[in-house]
């Protein structure tokens, strides 16, 4: 019988075959190998079979009879086994950076890695639960572009903007350009965030990567690495408190020893708790002093204190007016 065109891809035919239809409960015999070949314009007998199966496992894949009768074969493990794909899956749909548009085309591409069978369990996967999704489409390349410029040493430009009450963007700089020197990304609170020096300001900023636009790489190289040698990521990122700027300071807490975990989850585990009056206990920790800090502690109520210095509990105690004030005139 004349050999067809597709002759020489018969084993690469195989495998995906093998990749797609089987798994360690479900399998294929011998004659459905040969009419899926058939299929594709590739002639196969069954002793040639059975010498492309051992050049497969011999290539690594690993497939193996499973039993019955007839003899049926299936690939018993893969690179990422289906719980893996599961947990990948999720974090994909977790992600609020990644828009509803990408998230089903990863995780197309992660059932693939599944087999049909295991696709199907991925799917249920996807409606696990509702999430808000990013709306931000390049975000996905600018993450990419972001990793580019880090490593080949370069500067960044682009239009940041944060979104107005009628959900319309408002640019920083007047509508102009950001010139930033990329230091390292950081993923906090379901967002992604690019911390760098900021040409214009002189300084180390954090930024939002989904309110970045028209990012492009630039010709010049970064400045100040020195100061990536002094960032703990961690560290920073624990108080950083929503990524809002301001400024660095330790600051005396105390909480009720109920917090305990809620504490240790903001500041880290290595946090020293000191025991204090009536069942509480006092933390000192830098955090970088905004609104949102101040937001996050008035969670708490009156089991959260800000102690000292004196002059910030001046301050959170303003804000806290500031907050009641809004509330003692009734509107309409």
């Amino acid at each position: 019988m004349p050999k067809s065109a597709n002759q020489k891809l018969k084993l690469l035919y195989l495998m995906r075959y093998l990749l797609r239809e089987t798994d360690e409960s479900h399998g294929v015999t011998i004659e459905d190998m040969i009419r899926f070949l058939a299929e594709q314009g590739i002639s196969a007998e069954r002793k040639s079979l059975y010498d492309d199966l051992e050049a497969l496992r011999t290539f690594g894949v690993d497939v193996d009879k499973l039993g019955g009768r007839p003899t049926r074969y299936g690939v018993l493990s893969r690179d990422f086994e289906l719980p893996e794909l599961k947990l990948l899956v999720d974090v994909v749909q977790a992600s609020r950076f990644i828009t509803e548009k990408k998230s089903m085309e990863l995780i197309g591409k992660l059932e693939t890695l599944a087999g049909t069978h295991g696709a199907q369990a991925l799917h249920r996967q996807v409606f696990v639960r509702n999430r808000v999704k990013s709306m931000n489409e390049s975000i996905y390349y600018s993450v990419d572009r972001l990793h580019e410029a880090i490593t080949a040493d370069r500067a960044v430009s682009f239009r940041y903007f944060h979104l107005s009450a009628k959900k319309e963007p408002v640019y920083g700089h007047e509508g102009g350009r950001y010139l930033v020197s990329p230091y390292l990304l950081c993923w906090d609170d379901e967002n992604y965030y690019l911390i760098g020096y900021d040409h214009l300001s002189e300084g180390r900023r954090t930024y939002r990567v989904d309110r970045m636009e028209g990012l492009q790489l630039e010709a010049g190289p970064r400045l100040h690495k020195e100061l990536l040698d002094e960032l703990d990521p961690a560290r920073y990122t624990g108080k950083v408190f929503g990524m809002f700027g301001g400024t660095a300071k330790k600051v005396r807490l105390r909480f009720d020893e109920g917090l305990v975990e809620a504490v240790l989850d903001r500041f880290g585990r290595d946090t020293i708790l000191t025991p204090s009056r009536g069942k509480r206990f006092n933390v000192t920790v830098e955090v970088v002093v905004s609104e949102q800090f101040f937001g996050w502690l008035s969670g708490f109520g009156d089991k959260a204190e800000l102690v000292g210095p004196a002059a910030l509990r001046e301050e959170y105690a303003n804000y806290l007016r500031r907050l009641l004030s809004g509330y003692e005139t009734a509107e309409d």
